[in-house]
């Protein structure tokens, strides 16, 4: 009993320290919706921004596209908006192509699928799903959004400076990248580009403290690390990533400064520009591609995370069951986590690598295919014989397992290092990583809002545009990517500008292709229009959200319809229970809250449960302490 009371004053210090912090006084507009401090606010900051970034980096894809699709066609246009990057014969700027690949990528991966789903979801559930007022420190949180709007800001600047923006694709390899005068995109564009990522990394920092932080020392009583929902497990871990594979990128990117404006040498060695020997020697470029995959691969789980952890959330509410394999799931990220630090250089076979060393990393990449299968088996059998309700966040959240499936398969083919050095340069890959990374993590944060719209703006999004959305997104995606594997096995290089010159049946072949592509990629894109109207018009004009739209289990539907600053006007609710008790036998309704005792279900309780109501007082009493703390 000693230990109880001890945790009951530690509770109480802590509490009465952050009474300070939700001290009720009036917000002024710019205190309220600006530079909150509230977590709800800050996720929607993240939400809105990444959406806009999704529409220009989708713009750019459409662009390039045409340029792709129908490589003869004038596009004079365009020179209202692009100017004179259309040259003088209407047709798109050779440099200007691979500056659109370059900001399509960077966009699309940082500011959209890392800020817009990580940053949006981790501070919007956190503290509502682990029964916290607010995260840790809400000054870092605020401070976390404006370092990532000031890095969008210096990297929306480089569209509209005369060389244009970074180019030498979304990776920057050197020495394109540290030779300020290799080309017009490896000018001032790239210093921006350099100056806006190392903010981007700052502010991915701070959100990653600020949530690990959060989940380890403010979770409500009873919420023992077992009863935390899949969703609040995958924001942990991709926190972690974050916060051991970001600094790495960092240190890459000042390592690339200093070679571009200091005269070092750690990229470059012997390099000759129009005939004339540069003084550079001692470097390698594969250095940099070390430190960049060892971000860049972690990179693709920092965005595909969060996404399965929601999913998990979302069908496990919709299938009306217990997610099948709680423990495997937490296991399978858990393993996702580790692995996915050691096998960077699978991105890599292709230069020159010891053949040996890439037997090990080939090893380990088909290796990380295990803990992926088992997530995907959960899912699955969690569908099978579900009593399924198909909400567009439902559809959504089975679309990112289809896509997870088929992107992932193909995965494995090229962590075999002799099948991806032939394909490796291909858009075989471009196919795979657009699957399994970018349209899987896009489809989770399409579910997201669908799911949890309703607590973040107290208001219902349209049903028939959300069916609308999906399955134009969901065969759209599938049209666009599908075929890419096809090309790439018959050769088509990536980030070719064009193509024609070759002068045989192969080029007509990949032009008739890359035209269906491009009108699908058109159509998918023109069909985000109808999400966009579904979103903002539902805000002000949709239909009023009961309190628990969905019959979910887990705490944030315990608050009221709009929350304030502190989320629970009153007492904090404890939790007794898993996140999962869907379709219980024994229990009168079909789903029963984690704040729900088990002293209250006697007739649903299993034998150990039963166990537990013994404790409750413990739990209760330790409860009682935090909130008569912070009512004080």
């Amino acid at each position: 009993m000693s230990t109880v009371t001890s945790h009951a004053e530690e509770v109480h210090t802590h509490a009465h320290d952050h009474d300070h912090e939700h001290e009720h006084h009036e917000l002024n507009f710019w205190t309220k919706y600006i530079f909150s401090t509230d977590h709800k606010t800050i996720a929607k900051q993240y939400l809105i921004s990444g959406i806009l970034w999704a529409f220009i980096g989708g713009s750019f894809s459409i662009i390039f596209r045409l340029q792709l699709g129908f490589p003869d066609m004038q596009l004079e246009w365009l020179r209202p908006i692009l100017g004179g990057w259309i040259d003088e014969g209407g047709k798109l700027d050779k440099e200007f192509y691979l500056a659109l690949v370059t900001m399509h990528g960077t966009i699309m991966v940082f500011f959209v699928l890392t800020a817009g789903l990580s940053g949006t979801f981790s501070n919007f559930l956190i503290p509502l799903q682990i029964g916290a007022r607010d995260m840790a420190s809400g000054f870092i949180n605020m401070l976390s959004y404006w370092f990532f709007f000031l890095s969008s800001m210096i990297m929306f600047s480089s569209l509209f400076i005369e060389t244009g923006p970074a180019s030498g694709g979304w990776v920057i390899y050197p020495p394109l990248s540290a030779l300020p005068q290799a080309m017009p995109g490896s000018g001032l564009g790239m210093t921006l580009w350099l100056t806006s990522m190392t903010f981007f990394i700052i502010s991915s920092l701070m959100g990653g403290i600020n949530y690990i932080c959060t989940i380890i020392n403010l979770r409500t009583r009873g919420m023992t690390f077992t009863k935390m929902p899949l969703t609040i497990w995958s924001f942990f871990f991709t926190a972690v990533l974050g916060l051991l594979s970001f600094p790495v990128l960092l240190s890459a990117a000042l390592l690339l400064i200093f070679d571009r404006s200091f005269g070092t040498s750690f990229y470059l060695s012997e390099i000759y520009i129009q005939g004339q020997a540069l003084p550079n020697v001692g470097g390698s470029a594969i250095l940099y591609q070390h430190l960049f995959w060892f971000l860049g691969h972690p990179e693709v789980y920092i965005v595909l995370l969060p996404a399965l952890g929601m999913t998990s959330e979302i069908i496990a509410t919709n299938s009306r069951k217990p997610i099948f394999g709680y423990r495997a799931m937490i296991g399978s990220m858990m393993g996702i986590t580790v692995l996915a630090f050691i096998v960077w250089a699978h991105h890599m076979f292709v230069t020159g690598m010891n053949p040996f060393l890439g037997s090990v990393f080939m090893f380990l990449t088909l290796i990380i295919a295990v803990p992926s299968a088992v997530k995907a088996f959960n899912y699955i059998t969690t569908l099978w014989r579900g009593n399924l309700i198909f909400t567009p966040a439902m559809l959504f959240s089975i679309g990112l397992v289809s896509l997870f499936i088929s992107g992932g398969v193909t995965g494995i083919i090229l962590g075999n290092s002799a099948l991806d050095i032939n394909l490796h340069d291909t858009y075989f890959v471009v196919a795979h990583f657009h699957l399994v990374m970018g349209a899987a993590s896009f489809f989770g944060l399409m579910a997201g809002v669908y799911h949890w719209f309703p607590k973040m703006f107290g208001r219902m999004m349209n049903k028939t545009l959300g069916y609308i959305h999906f399955w134009f997104t969901f065969v759209g995606v599938y049209l666009v990517f599908f075929p890419m594997h096809y090309i790439g096995i018959a050769g088509f290089p990536r980030r070719y500008y064009s193509f024609t010159a070759i002068g045989n049946d192969g080029a007509s072949a990949f032009t008739n292709m890359n035209a269906f592509i491009s009108i699908a990629a058109i159509i998918t894109f023109s069909a985000q229009a109808i999400f966009a109207w579904n979103f903002f018009y539902s805000i002000f004009k949709g239909k009023r959200a009961p309190l628990n739209p969905w019959n979910s289990t887990t705490l944030e539907w315990t608050t009221p319809i709009n929350p304030e600053h502190g989320n629970w006007p009153g007492e904090i609710p404890a939790v007794y229970r898993w996140p999962y008790d869907y379709s219980k036998p024994g229990s009168d309704a079909d789903f029963i809250p984690q704040n729900v005792p088990f002293s209250a279900t006697k007739s649903s309780n299993l034998p150990e449960e039963n166990e537990d109501i013994a404790k409750e007082k413990d739990i209760d009493g330790l409860l009682g302490a935090q909130n008569e703390s912070y009512n004080r």
